[in-house]
């Protein structure tokens, strides 16, 4: 990429990831923000909505503002359902234009898998295998392939980092994987308040979703994909009364002979030339206060006190890794920027 500087387009500007998009983005010293869109209050500022931006951005503005004819990329941060059908609508016209979707809408490779976990008919079916998703440590190379990124979850990027690395060396045992996740509130959007309403919500831990998270299909895709293995997990998230950060904590049962230090240094020598993953000490206590506004994964793998079974913690921010600063980090693999801009 030369050093003329990217034009970018955030649509979907104010909602709790549009809105880490457009902070991290406002001092990416390779993009210039074209278009900051909304469908309310058109016309404000974007500080207005995040007192932290303070950089001069254009004012939120409707979709249809956008010339699409000087946008080098689209950052989609829209309600499931909404973004491919932006895609359907400007892929073959502008073909140039790249995106990258934080929503579901391209994670999912089978459309009858989406429709049912979504309960939203695909409208761009055809172009889902010209998307690519997208955890940005496992696809450095394949990514540049592609104009549609499919951004993975929050829950799913905590869970596969620790997890791929392992089941490709046949380490663990797969069909013994049980997962349980906390994540603050605005990992449910800023409408969190209608789709959670038990007493005493910012109070309290809440367990929901046991046997249908949306997010199951997306995780087992994955798991498949890399080791061509069928996956039936227990996946149990919570909401816990904190704003941002996730704590996964994944339950496994290790193979004969493999202990929690070959564990470790396995994932070791898988991420040890990634700068956002960190491997802590072995058996070494952690929670998500590290990883707040970064775009690091901390794991930390520990003993039981049963035989070959380990416990591997993962903390991720899930705004930052778990959303836009991935966004971001695929963004930077994509047009060959330096992997931290954006994200220091």
């Amino acid at each position: 990429m030369s050093k003329k500087k990217l034009n970018i387009a955030i649509i979907g500007a104010t909602g709790y990831t549009g809105l880490e998009l457009t902070f991290l983005l406002s001092k990416h010293p390779n993009v210039k923000i074209l278009n900051l869109c909304a469908t309310k209050k058109i016309g404000k500022g974007i500080s207005f909505f995040d007192k932290r931006i303070k950089s001069r951005l254009p004012n939120i503005s409707s979709i249809k503002n956008i010339n699409l004819k000087k946008i080098n990329l689209v950052f989609l941060s829209l309600p499931n359902g909404m973004a491919q059908k932006f895609i359907k609508k400007t892929f073959n016209k502008y073909k140039t234009l790249k995106y990258i979707d934080l929503s579901a809408d391209f994670r999912i490779a089978d459309y009858k898998i989406y429709r049912k976990n979504y309960n939203i008919k695909h409208s761009a079916t055809s172009l889902i295998n010209k998307s690519i998703y997208a955890i940005s440590e496992l696809v450095k190379n394949e990514i540049k392939n592609y104009r549609i990124v499919a951004n993975p979850g929050c829950y799913p990027t905590s869970i596969q980092l620790p997890l791929i690395p392992l089941l490709k060396k046949n380490l663990i045992n797969s069909n013994n994987i049980t997962i349980d996740s906390k994540s603050g509130y605005s990992g449910a959007g800023k409408n969190f308040e209608k789709k959670f309403n038990h007493k005493n919500l910012y109070k309290s831990t809440y367990a929901y979703s046991t046997k249908k998270h949306r997010h199951i299909a997306e995780i087992e895709q994955e798991l498949k994909k890399h080791t061509k293995k069928n996956f039936k997990l227990s996946f149990n998230p919570h909401l816990i009364p904190t704003f941002r950060g996730i704590l996964s904590s994944i339950y496994l049962q290790t193979k004969k002979n493999v202990s929690a230090k070959k564990i470790r240094n396995e994932l070791i020598k898988f991420y040890k030339k990634e700068k956002f993953i960190k491997i802590l000490k072995l058996n070494k206590p952690i929670g998500s206060g590290n990883v707040i506004n970064t775009n690091n994964c901390e794991i930390s793998v520990c003993n039981t006190q049963i035989k070959n079974k380990i416990v591997i913690f993962s903390a991720i921010d899930n705004l930052v890794k778990g959303a836009s600063g991935q966004a971001i980090h695929n963004m930077n693999l994509i047009y060959n920027f330096s992997q931290t801009n954006g994200l220091k």
